[in-house]
């Protein structure tokens, strides 16, 4: 089943803001196989597929994302799905769509069980995680996983369990100068000249370091500004990205940036300000490594494989970090071995969808 599930998924072309098709696609395969399906829009772009699954004891979310990022040059595969092997190439195969073809198989052997043989499951399959996350936010808002336990996530892991994972803001900073004749600069203010110092300088900031997640880190994305004709040029900006760990938050982000300002004597004015975006921040979150769950999945992995996982903690982020977050939930993210994630000749391994979907039904049944 898994097979065919991927076959089928990355057959649909779903870009973020285009996963309309992917969503249908996953919300009939699921009502095929009898469950009671729930739609749920996110405003330009693909309904999120929420579907439930009574059981006894705790309630468990398995979650994947239907979207994939847009298509790479210098694909030498099919990136509508090609295998070759034990490995199945194609747009999405690992991010996510292997996991997400586990998540719906375990769900459906999990509904072949008798209800004491199970915890409550809710499977949820979200849009825009490779944007701004839309999807999952709409999600939390609707309040559908109020009564949660546990978050299961099946991003691309190699089989690791990941408990955890950094945040990130992304910074607008500008530099106000002042206009003068390009001939005689010395008049201005040159915020071009002015930022390049500010963005140069970036690796003196000292970081915060945690146990698990490691250290922050900036990274300049996008940087511009022009003159006037023959004129100093009097604006400049820049976009940078600011992974933080727990312990960083925005003010300190902030003050951080305006304090380096002001240790290189910025000529100008300087402003520092969040880059909007249409859902809230994304923020750092761990899990303990003692948390019951944990535990619990590690001896299901070692009964199942003969050894217990890896234990990993993210250096991006994802959907998950809010259901860590603003869910407030115990989210474990465990999904299956690929390559090439956002680049061409994306594949997954088929053996490795088959005992991710394995390992899910035996830690779920043991649950209850």
């Amino acid at each position: 089943m898994e097979v065919e599930l991927l076959k089928g998924l990355v057959s649909i072309r779903s870009p973020f803001g285009e996963e309309g098709e992917v969503s249908r696609f996953i919300s009939s395969f699921l009502e095929e196989h009898g469950f009671k399906v729930e739609t749920l829009p996110v405003e330009g772009f693909g309904d999120d597929v929420i579907a439930y699954l009574p059981g006894k004891g705790p309630t468990v979310v398995l979650n994947g994302h239907m979207d994939t990022v847009n298509l790479s040059p210098g694909w030498t595969r099919n990136p509508s799905g090609e295998l070759e092997g034990d490995r199945f190439y194609g747009l999405g195969s690992a991010d996510m769509k292997g996991g997400l073809a586990a998540l719906m198989g375990a769900f459906v052997e999990l509904g072949n069980l008798p209800r004491r043989e199970r915890p409550n499951v809710i499977f949820t399959a979200v849009s825009d995680e490779e944007g701004y996350s839309r999807g999952a936010w709409e999600l939390i808002r609707s309040g559908k996983l109020d009564k949660a336990d546990l978050v299961l996530v099946a991003e691309p892991t190699n089989e690791s369990l990941m408990l955890g994972a950094r945040g990130r803001f992304v910074v607008q900073v500008e530099v106000i100068g002042k206009k003068a004749h390009a001939a005689r600069p010395s008049l201005g203010v040159n915020a071009v000249e002015e930022l390049g110092r500010f963005v140069g300088n970036l690796g003196r900031i000292r970081f915060r370091s945690h146990r698990k997640l490691g250290k922050g880190s900036y990274c300049t994305l996008h940087i511009e500004g022009s003159a006037d004709g023959l004129s100093v040029p009097d604006r400049a900006r820049a976009i940078i990205d600011r992974h933080v760990v727990l312990g960083e938050d925005w003010d300190k982000v902030e003050g951080e940036l305006l304090n380096l300002a002001g240790r290189l004597k910025l000529r100008g004015e300087v402003r520092v300000e969040k880059f909007k975006r249409p859902t809230p921040d994304m923020l750092p979150y761990a899990v303990r490594e003692n948390n019951g769950f944990v535990r619990l999945f590690r001896r299901v992995h070692a009964a199942l494989f003969g050894k217990e996982p890896g234990i990993t903690y993210g250096r991006s982020v994802g959907d998950f970090n809010y259901f860590g977050t603003y869910l407030g939930k115990p989210t474990l993210v465990y999904g299956p071995i690929g390559g090439n994630w956002h680049s061409s000749d994306e594949w997954v391994s088929v053996e490795s969808v088959r005992r991710v979907k394995a390992m899910y039904v035996e830690f779920l049944r043991s649950l209850v």
